[in-house]
Protein backbone atom coordinates (compact mmCIF):
# COMPACT_ATOMS: atom_id res chain seq x y z
CA UNK A 1 0.00 0.00 0.00
CA UNK A 2 1.47 3.26 -0.74
CA UNK A 3 0.19 7.14 -1.40
CA UNK A 4 0.47 6.86 -4.58
CA UNK A 5 -2.35 4.27 -5.40
CA UNK A 6 -4.51 5.90 -2.35
CA UNK A 7 -4.50 9.33 -3.75
CA UNK A 8 -5.53 7.64 -7.33
CA UNK A 9 -8.16 5.63 -5.65
CA UNK A 10 -9.38 8.29 -3.93
CA UNK A 11 -9.20 10.74 -6.75
CA UNK A 12 -11.45 8.97 -9.38
CA UNK A 13 -15.34 8.74 -8.33
CA UNK A 14 -15.39 5.02 -9.55
CA UNK A 15 -12.45 3.80 -8.17
CA UNK A 16 -10.82 2.20 -10.69
CA UNK A 17 -7.28 1.37 -8.80
CA UNK A 18 -6.47 -1.65 -6.74
CA UNK A 19 -4.97 -0.34 -3.30
CA UNK A 20 -1.73 -2.18 -2.60
CA UNK A 21 -0.93 -3.06 -6.21
CA UNK A 22 -4.76 -4.92 -6.85
CA UNK A 23 -6.98 -3.32 -9.08
CA UNK A 24 -10.79 -2.42 -6.68
CA UNK A 25 -12.96 -1.90 -9.30
CA UNK A 26 -15.04 -5.58 -8.88
CA UNK A 27 -15.51 -3.89 -5.70
CA UNK A 28 -17.63 -1.19 -6.49
CA UNK A 29 -18.76 -2.10 -10.31
CA UNK A 30 -20.78 -4.94 -11.56
CA UNK A 31 -20.54 -4.20 -15.01
CA UNK A 32 -19.20 -7.96 -16.45
CA UNK A 33 -16.12 -7.81 -18.61
CA UNK A 34 -18.00 -9.45 -21.11
CA UNK A 35 -20.91 -6.82 -20.94
CA UNK A 36 -17.78 -4.17 -21.04
CA UNK A 37 -15.43 -5.04 -22.87
CA UNK A 38 -16.32 -7.31 -26.17
CA UNK A 39 -18.35 -6.75 -28.97
CA UNK A 40 -20.86 -9.29 -31.20
CA UNK A 41 -18.11 -9.47 -33.55
CA UNK A 42 -15.53 -10.19 -30.89
CA UNK A 43 -17.94 -13.16 -29.58
CA UNK A 44 -17.62 -14.64 -32.90
CA UNK A 45 -13.73 -15.01 -33.29
CA UNK A 46 -13.09 -12.20 -35.22
CA UNK A 47 -10.12 -9.56 -34.17
CA UNK A 48 -10.63 -6.24 -33.57
CA UNK A 49 -7.45 -4.32 -35.30
CA UNK A 50 -4.51 -2.69 -34.00
CA UNK A 51 -3.94 0.55 -33.06
CA UNK A 52 -2.04 1.81 -35.83
CA UNK A 53 -0.03 4.09 -33.41
CA UNK A 54 0.72 2.94 -29.69
CA UNK A 55 0.10 6.27 -28.08
CA UNK A 56 -3.06 6.54 -29.30
CA UNK A 57 -4.86 3.65 -26.70
CA UNK A 58 -2.83 5.77 -23.68
CA UNK A 59 -3.85 9.32 -24.98
CA UNK A 60 -7.00 9.26 -22.16
CA UNK A 61 -5.44 8.06 -18.94
CA UNK A 62 -5.90 10.69 -15.86
CA UNK A 63 -3.02 11.70 -13.13
CA UNK A 64 -0.44 10.47 -15.65
CA UNK A 65 2.90 9.49 -13.99
CA UNK A 66 6.33 9.83 -15.37
CA UNK A 67 8.82 7.39 -15.02
CA UNK A 68 11.01 8.56 -12.07
CA UNK A 69 7.49 8.68 -10.09
CA UNK A 70 6.50 5.40 -11.69
CA UNK A 71 9.68 3.64 -10.08
CA UNK A 72 9.52 5.09 -6.63
CA UNK A 73 5.93 3.85 -6.78
CA UNK A 74 7.09 0.09 -7.93
CA UNK A 75 9.77 0.06 -4.95
CA UNK A 76 7.24 1.52 -1.98
CA UNK A 77 4.57 -1.40 -3.40
CA UNK A 78 7.20 -3.95 -3.34
CA UNK A 79 8.97 -3.49 -0.10
CA UNK A 80 6.03 -4.37 2.84
CA UNK A 81 6.40 -6.23 5.84
CA UNK A 82 8.02 -8.90 4.44
CA UNK A 83 11.66 -7.49 4.47
CA UNK A 84 11.10 -7.53 7.97
CA UNK A 85 11.90 -11.28 8.35
CA UNK A 86 13.54 -11.52 4.90
CA UNK A 87 16.53 -12.99 7.29
CA UNK A 88 14.41 -15.70 8.76
CA UNK A 89 14.95 -17.04 5.54
CA UNK A 90 18.93 -16.38 5.22
CA UNK A 91 19.08 -18.39 8.26
CA UNK A 92 16.89 -21.24 6.55
CA UNK A 93 18.77 -21.44 3.77
CA UNK A 94 22.40 -20.78 4.23
CA UNK A 95 24.20 -17.65 3.98
CA UNK A 96 25.95 -17.42 0.51
CA UNK A 97 22.53 -19.96 -0.84
CA UNK A 98 20.20 -17.47 0.38
CA UNK A 99 22.29 -13.98 -1.81
CA UNK A 100 22.14 -16.01 -5.13
CA UNK A 101 19.14 -17.24 -4.92
CA UNK A 102 18.02 -13.66 -3.79
CA UNK A 103 19.52 -12.41 -7.08
CA UNK A 104 18.16 -14.98 -8.90
CA UNK A 105 14.64 -14.67 -7.88
CA UNK A 106 14.88 -11.57 -8.51
CA UNK A 107 15.44 -11.53 -11.98
CA UNK A 108 12.58 -14.81 -12.41
CA UNK A 109 9.97 -12.42 -10.55
CA UNK A 110 11.15 -9.33 -12.74
CA UNK A 111 10.73 -11.46 -15.97
CA UNK A 112 7.31 -12.90 -14.97
CA UNK A 113 5.89 -9.05 -14.43
CA UNK A 114 7.38 -8.16 -18.02
CA UNK A 115 5.23 -10.78 -19.46
CA UNK A 116 2.32 -10.33 -17.75
CA UNK A 117 2.55 -6.68 -18.76
CA UNK A 118 2.85 -7.19 -22.13
CA UNK A 119 0.24 -9.05 -22.27
CA UNK A 120 -1.98 -6.59 -21.01
CA UNK A 121 -0.62 -4.12 -23.28
CA UNK A 122 -1.37 -6.54 -26.08
CA UNK A 123 -5.13 -6.89 -24.98
CA UNK A 124 -5.25 -3.47 -24.53
CA UNK A 125 -5.04 -2.94 -28.02
CA UNK A 126 -7.02 -6.16 -29.02
CA UNK A 127 -9.85 -4.81 -26.90
CA UNK A 128 -9.36 -0.58 -28.04
CA UNK A 129 -9.23 -0.18 -23.57
CA UNK A 130 -6.35 1.89 -21.82
CA UNK A 131 -6.80 0.00 -18.89
CA UNK A 132 -7.13 -3.70 -17.28
CA UNK A 133 -6.69 -5.19 -13.70
CA UNK A 134 -5.24 -8.46 -13.45
CA UNK A 135 -8.32 -9.83 -12.98
CA UNK A 136 -9.49 -8.36 -15.72
CA UNK A 137 -6.49 -9.70 -17.91
CA UNK A 138 -6.82 -12.77 -16.86
CA UNK A 139 -10.85 -13.64 -17.83
CA UNK A 140 -10.04 -11.86 -21.02
CA UNK A 141 -7.34 -13.64 -22.21
CA UNK A 142 -9.15 -16.88 -21.78
CA UNK A 143 -12.30 -14.96 -23.40
CA UNK A 144 -10.54 -13.99 -26.49
CA UNK A 145 -8.06 -17.00 -26.35
CA UNK A 146 -7.67 -20.04 -29.64
CA UNK A 147 -9.53 -22.33 -27.64
CA UNK A 148 -13.29 -22.14 -27.33
CA UNK A 149 -14.04 -24.56 -24.99
CA UNK A 150 -12.35 -22.73 -22.53
CA UNK A 151 -13.99 -19.24 -22.68
CA UNK A 152 -16.36 -21.11 -20.25
CA UNK A 153 -14.10 -20.71 -17.62
CA UNK A 154 -12.72 -17.57 -17.81
CA UNK A 155 -14.88 -16.25 -15.27
CA UNK A 156 -13.56 -18.76 -13.06
CA UNK A 157 -9.89 -18.14 -14.07
CA UNK A 158 -10.99 -14.61 -12.92
CA UNK A 159 -12.28 -15.77 -9.33
CA UNK A 160 -9.19 -17.92 -9.18
CA UNK A 161 -7.26 -14.81 -9.18
CA UNK A 162 -9.59 -12.45 -6.99
CA UNK A 163 -9.11 -15.86 -4.62
CA UNK A 164 -5.69 -15.64 -4.36
CA UNK A 165 -5.34 -11.31 -3.78
CA UNK A 166 -7.51 -12.05 -0.96
CA UNK A 167 -5.67 -15.00 0.46
CA UNK A 168 -2.54 -13.07 0.19
CA UNK A 169 -3.55 -10.13 1.45
CA UNK A 170 -5.23 -11.22 4.80
CA UNK A 171 -2.87 -13.64 4.86
CA UNK A 172 -0.19 -10.80 5.43
CA UNK A 173 -2.73 -9.20 7.97
CA UNK A 174 -1.88 -12.13 9.79
CA UNK A 175 1.69 -11.35 9.91
CA UNK A 176 1.70 -8.14 10.47
CA UNK A 177 -0.52 -8.96 13.71
CA UNK A 178 2.30 -11.29 14.50
CA UNK A 179 4.74 -8.66 13.93
CA UNK A 180 2.89 -6.42 16.51
CA UNK A 181 2.08 -8.64 18.99
CA UNK A 182 5.92 -9.64 19.46
CA UNK A 183 7.26 -6.36 19.41
CA UNK A 184 4.74 -5.31 22.28
CA UNK A 185 5.79 -8.07 24.31
CA UNK A 186 9.47 -7.19 23.82
CA UNK A 187 9.06 -3.92 24.81
CA UNK A 188 6.65 -5.07 28.13
CA UNK A 189 9.54 -7.98 29.16
CA UNK A 190 12.66 -5.41 28.17
CA UNK A 191 14.49 -8.35 27.44
CA UNK A 192 15.88 -9.22 23.76
CA UNK A 193 15.72 -12.46 23.98
CA UNK A 194 11.97 -12.73 25.25
CA UNK A 195 10.59 -16.25 24.01
CA UNK A 196 7.09 -16.55 22.46
CA UNK A 197 6.22 -19.32 25.87
CA UNK A 198 6.87 -16.62 28.36
CA UNK A 199 4.57 -14.97 31.17
CA UNK A 200 2.03 -13.74 29.71
CA UNK A 201 2.33 -16.29 26.24
CA UNK A 202 2.65 -14.43 22.47
CA UNK A 203 -0.82 -15.63 21.71
CA UNK A 204 -2.26 -13.54 24.74
CA UNK A 205 -0.69 -10.03 22.53
CA UNK A 206 -1.91 -11.41 19.30
CA UNK A 207 -5.68 -11.56 21.24
CA UNK A 208 -5.20 -8.47 22.82
CA UNK A 209 -5.23 -6.94 19.64
CA UNK A 210 -8.28 -8.32 18.41
CA UNK A 211 -10.45 -5.01 19.93
CA UNK A 212 -8.25 -2.33 18.95
CA UNK A 213 -7.95 -3.38 15.53
CA UNK A 214 -11.08 -4.54 15.65
CA UNK A 215 -11.74 -0.53 16.00
CA UNK A 216 -9.81 0.65 13.62
CA UNK A 217 -10.65 -1.26 10.44
CA UNK A 218 -14.50 0.42 11.15
CA UNK A 219 -12.87 3.04 9.51
CA UNK A 220 -14.25 3.18 5.81
CA UNK A 221 -12.73 6.06 4.76
CA UNK A 222 -9.52 5.92 3.80
CA UNK A 223 -8.38 9.92 3.29
CA UNK A 224 -8.06 9.30 7.54
CA UNK A 225 -5.21 6.94 6.94
CA UNK A 226 -3.71 7.70 3.65
CA UNK A 227 -0.52 10.11 5.54
CA UNK A 228 0.35 7.24 7.51
CA UNK A 229 1.79 5.38 4.44
CA UNK A 230 4.50 7.68 3.46
CA UNK A 231 5.83 7.79 6.70
CA UNK A 232 5.75 3.84 7.03
CA UNK A 233 7.92 3.76 3.58
CA UNK A 234 10.49 5.94 5.40
CA UNK A 235 10.42 3.62 8.31
CA UNK A 236 10.95 0.36 5.94
CA UNK A 237 14.08 2.54 4.86
CA UNK A 238 14.94 3.42 8.09
CA UNK A 239 15.17 -0.47 9.10
CA UNK A 240 17.16 -1.59 6.06
CA UNK A 241 20.26 1.23 7.35
CA UNK A 242 19.76 -0.16 11.40
CA UNK A 243 20.07 -3.72 10.32
CA UNK A 244 23.01 -2.80 8.15
CA UNK A 245 24.45 -0.77 11.20
CA UNK A 246 23.57 -2.71 14.30
CA UNK A 247 23.96 -6.78 12.72
CA UNK A 248 27.86 -5.48 10.81
CA UNK A 249 28.46 -4.24 14.61
CA UNK A 250 28.13 -7.66 16.18
CA UNK A 251 29.17 -9.65 13.25
CA UNK A 252 31.03 -12.84 13.88
CA UNK A 253 33.97 -14.03 11.61
CA UNK A 254 31.89 -15.02 8.13
CA UNK A 255 33.10 -18.43 8.34
CA UNK A 256 30.37 -19.25 10.78
CA UNK A 257 27.82 -18.79 8.87
CA UNK A 258 27.10 -21.90 6.48
CA UNK A 259 26.67 -21.19 2.95
CA UNK A 260 24.26 -24.12 2.83
CA UNK A 261 21.55 -25.84 5.24
CA UNK A 262 19.16 -28.03 3.62
CA UNK A 263 16.17 -29.08 0.82
CA UNK A 264 13.57 -28.13 3.20
CA UNK A 265 15.37 -24.66 4.44
CA UNK A 266 15.84 -24.24 0.73
CA UNK A 267 12.17 -24.10 -0.28
CA UNK A 268 11.45 -22.62 2.68
CA UNK A 269 13.39 -19.76 2.11
CA UNK A 270 11.90 -20.07 -1.69
CA UNK A 271 8.69 -18.75 0.32
CA UNK A 272 9.44 -15.99 2.41
CA UNK A 273 11.31 -14.67 -0.53
CA UNK A 274 8.50 -14.74 -2.99
CA UNK A 275 6.53 -12.96 -0.22
CA UNK A 276 9.62 -10.44 0.49
CA UNK A 277 9.83 -9.15 -3.15
CA UNK A 278 6.81 -10.11 -5.45
CA UNK A 279 5.65 -7.27 -6.98
CA UNK A 280 2.92 -8.37 -9.72
CA UNK A 281 0.22 -7.13 -7.79
CA UNK A 282 1.30 -3.42 -8.11
CA UNK A 283 2.58 -3.90 -11.43
CA UNK A 284 -0.39 -3.36 -13.38
CA UNK A 285 -1.98 -0.63 -11.39
CA UNK A 286 1.34 1.64 -12.27
CA UNK A 287 1.87 0.46 -15.41
CA UNK A 288 -2.02 1.94 -15.98
CA UNK A 289 -1.22 5.07 -14.53
CA UNK A 290 2.24 5.97 -17.14
CA UNK A 291 1.98 8.49 -19.17
CA UNK A 292 4.43 6.42 -21.51
CA UNK A 293 3.13 2.85 -20.59
CA UNK A 294 6.14 1.61 -23.03
CA UNK A 295 8.70 2.40 -20.94
CA UNK A 296 7.89 0.02 -17.91
CA UNK A 297 10.35 -2.12 -18.69
CA UNK A 298 12.69 0.43 -17.30
CA UNK A 299 10.39 1.40 -14.69
CA UNK A 300 10.09 -2.56 -13.75
CA UNK A 301 14.01 -3.28 -14.02
CA UNK A 302 15.41 -0.36 -11.75
CA UNK A 303 12.79 -0.64 -8.70
CA UNK A 304 13.38 -4.86 -9.13
CA UNK A 305 17.17 -3.30 -8.55
CA UNK A 306 15.99 -1.49 -5.37
CA UNK A 307 14.21 -3.92 -4.49
CA UNK A 308 16.26 -6.80 -4.29
CA UNK A 309 19.21 -5.20 -3.13
CA UNK A 310 17.55 -3.91 0.14
CA UNK A 311 16.73 -7.59 0.87
CA UNK A 312 19.75 -8.78 0.03
CA UNK A 313 21.05 -6.01 2.76
CA UNK A 314 18.73 -6.88 5.40
CA UNK A 315 18.34 -10.30 4.87
CA UNK A 316 22.64 -10.80 4.74
CA UNK A 317 23.44 -8.37 7.78
CA UNK A 318 20.45 -9.35 9.48
CA UNK A 319 21.72 -12.96 9.72
CA UNK A 320 25.42 -12.62 9.58
CA UNK A 321 24.65 -10.51 12.90
CA UNK A 322 22.46 -12.20 14.97
CA UNK A 323 22.86 -15.92 13.44
CA UNK A 324 20.53 -18.75 14.62
CA UNK A 325 19.59 -17.10 17.72
CA UNK A 326 17.75 -14.59 15.34
CA UNK A 327 13.56 -13.36 15.88
CA UNK A 328 11.65 -11.85 13.63
CA UNK A 329 11.02 -8.88 12.87
CA UNK A 330 14.33 -7.99 12.17
CA UNK A 331 13.76 -4.67 15.10
CA UNK A 332 13.56 -7.61 17.46
CA UNK A 333 17.34 -8.40 17.57
CA UNK A 334 18.56 -4.29 17.82
CA UNK A 335 20.16 -3.45 21.26
CA UNK A 336 17.74 -2.19 23.88
CA UNK A 337 18.90 0.80 23.64
CA UNK A 338 16.95 4.41 23.27
CA UNK A 339 16.96 4.72 19.58
CA UNK A 340 16.13 1.13 18.91
CA UNK A 341 13.25 1.37 21.55
CA UNK A 342 11.96 4.62 19.61
CA UNK A 343 12.11 2.46 16.22
CA UNK A 344 10.10 -0.03 17.43
CA UNK A 345 7.44 1.82 18.97
CA UNK A 346 7.26 3.83 15.74
CA UNK A 347 7.23 0.50 13.57
CA UNK A 348 4.75 -1.32 15.59
CA UNK A 349 2.38 1.89 15.19
CA UNK A 350 3.19 2.16 11.56
CA UNK A 351 2.34 -1.47 10.88
CA UNK A 352 -0.93 -1.07 12.89
CA UNK A 353 -2.10 1.58 10.46
CA UNK A 354 -0.90 -0.48 7.41
CA UNK A 355 -3.54 -3.27 8.82
CA UNK A 356 -6.08 -1.15 7.84
CA UNK A 357 -4.81 -0.19 4.67
CA UNK A 358 -4.37 -3.67 4.04
CA UNK A 359 -7.58 -5.36 5.68
CA UNK A 360 -9.20 -2.98 3.25
CA UNK A 361 -8.42 -3.53 -0.33
CA UNK A 362 -9.27 -7.56 -0.21
CA UNK A 363 -12.50 -7.17 2.17
CA UNK A 364 -13.51 -4.44 -0.48
CA UNK A 365 -13.23 -7.67 -3.06
CA UNK A 366 -14.86 -10.10 -0.72
CA UNK A 367 -17.59 -7.25 0.15
CA UNK A 368 -18.46 -6.87 -3.24
CA UNK A 369 -19.96 -10.66 -3.42
CA UNK A 370 -21.30 -10.57 -0.01
CA UNK A 371 -23.42 -7.41 -0.64
CA UNK A 372 -25.57 -8.45 -3.81
CA UNK A 373 -26.98 -11.21 -0.65
CA UNK A 374 -28.20 -8.20 1.58
CA UNK A 375 -30.87 -5.64 1.86
CA UNK A 376 -29.20 -2.39 0.28
CA UNK A 377 -30.57 -0.84 3.66
CA UNK A 378 -28.67 -2.67 5.50
CA UNK A 379 -25.45 -2.53 3.69
CA UNK A 380 -24.16 -0.50 6.29
CA UNK A 381 -25.05 -2.75 9.20
CA UNK A 382 -24.04 -6.48 7.31
CA UNK A 383 -20.33 -4.83 6.06
CA UNK A 384 -19.18 -3.92 9.59
CA UNK A 385 -20.74 -7.53 10.84
CA UNK A 386 -18.59 -8.87 8.64
CA UNK A 387 -15.71 -6.74 8.72
CA UNK A 388 -16.18 -7.83 12.42
CA UNK A 389 -16.31 -11.54 11.51
CA UNK A 390 -13.26 -11.70 9.17
CA UNK A 391 -10.63 -9.89 11.72
CA UNK A 392 -11.72 -12.36 14.27
CA UNK A 393 -10.94 -14.86 11.93
CA UNK A 394 -7.69 -13.31 11.25
CA UNK A 395 -6.68 -13.15 14.77
CA UNK A 396 -7.85 -17.04 15.83
CA UNK A 397 -5.48 -17.65 12.39
CA UNK A 398 -2.41 -15.70 13.96
CA UNK A 399 -3.13 -17.02 17.57
CA UNK A 400 -3.05 -20.91 16.38
CA UNK A 401 -0.09 -19.85 13.93
CA UNK A 402 2.34 -17.85 15.57
CA UNK A 403 5.36 -18.62 13.31
CA UNK A 404 6.19 -15.13 11.05
CA UNK A 405 8.49 -16.68 8.88
CA UNK A 406 6.58 -20.58 8.16
CA UNK A 407 3.73 -18.00 7.55
CA UNK A 408 5.09 -15.53 5.16
CA UNK A 409 6.77 -18.84 3.24
CA UNK A 410 3.24 -20.54 3.29
CA UNK A 411 2.01 -16.88 1.75
CA UNK A 412 4.77 -17.01 -0.89
CA UNK A 413 4.41 -20.77 -2.02
CA UNK A 414 0.69 -20.94 -2.10
CA UNK A 415 -0.38 -17.58 -3.36
CA UNK A 416 2.45 -16.12 -5.17
CA UNK A 417 3.63 -19.03 -7.19
CA UNK A 418 0.23 -19.03 -8.49
CA UNK A 419 -0.20 -15.16 -9.15
CA UNK A 420 3.59 -14.40 -9.66
CA UNK A 421 4.72 -17.18 -11.88
CA UNK A 422 1.82 -19.85 -12.60
CA UNK A 423 -0.79 -17.67 -13.87
CA UNK A 424 1.40 -14.95 -15.90
CA UNK A 425 3.11 -17.72 -17.88
CA UNK A 426 -0.27 -19.22 -18.93
CA UNK A 427 -2.21 -15.98 -19.72
CA UNK A 428 1.10 -15.23 -22.45
CA UNK A 429 0.23 -18.40 -23.96
CA UNK A 430 -3.11 -17.63 -24.41
CA UNK A 431 -2.55 -13.95 -25.90
CA UNK A 432 0.26 -15.32 -27.93
CA UNK A 433 -0.84 -18.49 -29.12
CA UNK A 434 -2.16 -17.16 -32.74
CA UNK A 435 -0.59 -13.81 -33.01
CA UNK A 436 2.42 -13.38 -33.48
CA UNK A 437 2.48 -17.17 -32.28
CA UNK A 438 4.70 -19.71 -30.77
CA UNK A 439 7.55 -18.80 -32.82
CA UNK A 440 10.57 -20.87 -33.92
CA UNK A 441 10.35 -24.53 -32.51
CA UNK A 442 7.45 -23.23 -30.54
CA UNK A 443 10.26 -21.43 -28.21
CA UNK A 444 7.52 -19.27 -26.52
CA UNK A 445 5.75 -22.96 -25.53
CA UNK A 446 8.46 -24.20 -23.87
CA UNK A 447 9.63 -21.36 -22.34
CA UNK A 448 6.12 -20.76 -20.50
CA UNK A 449 6.30 -24.41 -19.95
CA UNK A 450 9.46 -24.08 -18.06
CA UNK A 451 8.01 -20.84 -15.98
CA UNK A 452 4.74 -22.87 -14.94
CA UNK A 453 7.18 -26.10 -13.79
CA UNK A 454 9.20 -23.59 -12.13
CA UNK A 455 5.81 -22.29 -10.31
CA UNK A 456 4.46 -25.80 -9.57
CA UNK A 457 7.46 -26.80 -7.44
CA UNK A 458 7.49 -23.80 -5.18
CA UNK A 459 3.69 -24.27 -5.07
CA UNK A 460 4.06 -28.21 -3.86
CA UNK A 461 7.20 -28.21 -2.43
CA UNK A 462 7.50 -24.52 -0.72
CA UNK A 463 3.45 -24.92 0.56
CA UNK A 464 4.59 -28.40 1.58
CA UNK A 465 7.71 -27.53 3.90
CA UNK A 466 6.30 -24.33 5.44
CA UNK A 467 3.06 -25.64 6.27
CA UNK A 468 4.73 -28.69 8.07
CA UNK A 469 7.22 -25.88 9.55
CA UNK A 470 3.48 -23.90 10.78
CA UNK A 471 1.58 -27.31 12.21
CA UNK A 472 5.54 -28.17 13.76
CA UNK A 473 5.19 -31.82 12.22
Amino acid sequence: MDDFQLHSALASHDVKRRLHGYDLRCAFEVVSINERLYCDAFRRRRRVSEFSDAGTAYAHRSLPSHTIESTGHLIKGCLGGGILGIHEAYMKAGLWTAVVLSVLFGVYITYCIHILITSAQTLYKRLHITELSYPDVAEASMETGPFPRLRKYSKLFRYAVDFIICFDLFGACCVYQIIIAKTIKQLVENNIHAMDEGNPHLRIYILALLLPILLLCMITTLKYLAPFTLVADLFIIVCVVATVVYGYSVAPDISNRPGWKNVVGFFEFCGIAVFSMEGVGVSLPIENNMKNPMEFPKVLCAGMSVVVSFLVLVGFFGYWGYGEESSSPVTLNFPLETFPLILRCLMAIMIFVTYALNFWAPFNLVWHYLAKRHDPAKHWLWERVYRAVFIAFITVIAVAFPNIGNLMGLLGAFCLSNMGFIFPAIIELLVVWEEPGLGRCNWRLWKNVFVIIIGILLFVAGTYSNLKGLLNL
